[in-house]
């Protein structure tokens, strides 16, 4: 074994170690869906579950099996849109294979008719041509010409239609794509979404040296506006805030609901200073928003969000930059709420935070 496999099952033994302890210690759910939580985990594949789970432990000091569930649908499984992608897969698969059916058929009379063409040739050459014999092989050849021509009408029309079936089949799996993508409440990118362009962007800043910021954001009081407005006024306000950061951030931008009522921008080729301009146009749109309930025309006065910016700085991971945005938002909020802070704030501010 190479000392490359060596190390690669070095590492997922020492992954699987520590997930048995963290299992051990923060127990008492051991499912299989339990371990992929926390093998997901230690690894760091989805920055935004870590967040999550971190927050649980927090809270309590061990994780029920319900828990460990809900972390599991909410970040890594593919559930229903899976099945749908595979339902539509198959069926295209199915009609692709018909269209090659009729192909083949096509091929097999092509060859029919290419075969009579050759008897009628030879019996022209080896036999006494008279003109009887000639109206027989013209009378052969208009009849042979007639099938083949009525043949490929069938197959046009049928290719016609499975045509328009494929199409149609492949907008089904796009729109599949999409949905899972997508937070349906806003229409913004979904948690899933987020966290692969978080991922690849990060990943990309650090080979091309280019740089590249993310914007965390976080409805103030949100949870007493619900309650005291309901949850489809609520509903309203998220998507009023989806809205001013489509006005605001740019078409480089990635823009997620990843949370109740929290938001990131993803800002690739930005720096501090320009995803900064972004943040604040984001909160002083939201701010200058007068809200009217839409049902009662009633006025609900205006809402607020506290902003953290952070920029990629050489080691960052996705769970590191997220973790500092994070940081930042909060220290926000500390600071009295509707104003954004980024990570130039000396170290004390954001660890006044953790």
């Amino acid at each position: 074994m190479s000392q490359g496999r060596h190390a690669d099952r070095d590492y997922s033994f020492a992954l699987a170690q520590r997930v048995q302890e963290l299992m051990r210690d923060y127990g008492p759910s051991a499912t299989p869906r339990a371990y992929t939580v926390w093998y997901s985990y230690v690894a760091g594949h989805h920055p935004l579950m870590n967040d999550a789970l971190k927050r649980l432990i927090a809270q309590k000091q061990a994780l029920t099996e319900a828990d460990t569930d809900a972390l599991f649908e909410q970040h890594l499984a593919g559930g229903r849109l899976a099945d749908i992608a595979g339902e539509t897969s198959a069926t295209m698969l199915s009609e692709i294979a018909g269209v090659m059916e009729m192909l083949d058929l096509s091929v097999g009379s092509a060859a029919a008719y290419n075969a009579s063409l050759s008897s009628l040739s030879q019996d022209l050459t080896q036999n006494a041509v008279t003109r009887e014999r000639v109206r027989e092989i013209v009378g052969t050849l208009v009849g042979k010409t007639r099938e083949v021509a009525t043949s490929n009408r069938v197959l046009e029309a049928r290719m016609r239609e499975s045509r328009a079936e494929i199409e149609m089949l492949r907008e089904k799996l796009e729109a599949t794509r999409l949905e899972s993508l997508t937070d349906p409440l806003t229409g913004l990118s979904n948690r899933k979404h987020f966290e692969e362009v978080l991922r690849t962007s990060v990943e990309s800043a650090a080979v091309t040296g280019t740089p590249m910021s993310l914007v965390v954001l976080d409805i103030d009081f949100f949870k007493r506006f619900n309650d005291l407005y309901g949850h489809l006024t609520g509903d309203q306000v998220l998507r009023l805030v989806a809205i001013v950061m489509r006005e605001s951030a740019g078409p480089q931008a990635t823009l997620a609901r990843f949370g109740g009522e929290e938001f990131g921008i993803v800002l690739p080729g930005l720096e501090r200073a320009e995803a900064r301009v972004i943040a604040e146009a984001v909160r002083q749109s939201v701010m200058g928003r007068d809200l009217v309930k839409r049902s009662t025309g009633e006025s609900l006065g205006r809402v607020s969000v506290s902003v953290g910016v952070a920029v990629h700085k050489a080691g960052d991971s996705p769970v590191s930059l997220l973790e500092r945005a994070d940081l930042c938002m909060f220290a926000a909020k500390r600071a009295g709420r509707n104003r954004t802070i980024d990570d130039s704030v000396g170290a004390d501010v954001l660890q006044d935070v953790a």
